[in-house]
């Protein structure tokens, strides 16, 4: 069965939505504290949302490579049977 490609995107935005959350909390919470840094909860927001939204676009354009190999693959299959 077939992944679309809106399929796809909401896979990709919850997974990667989910780990949102998580990295702003440890880095705001536990990495910077150990570390030292000093960021304000608005920064850490700022460039957790930026390397967010790189994520989401990154595994989506793999979630979209790798549907269509299998799909490629499993024509290639079916028309050899």
């Amino acid at each position: 069965m077939r992944q679309s490609r809106l399929e796809s995107a909401t896979e990709a935005v919850l997974n990667v939505g989910s780990g949102f959350f998580v990295a702003l909390l440890v880095w705001q919470f536990i990495a910077a504290p150990l570390w030292g840094y000093e960021i304000t909860l608005l920064d850490n927001l700022g460039l957790t949302t930026l390397f967010t939204v790189v994520s989401v676009i990154r595994s989506y354009i793999w979630r979209r490579f790798f549907e269509r190999r299998i799909m490629r693959r499993i024509q290639s299959y079916a028309r050899e049977e």
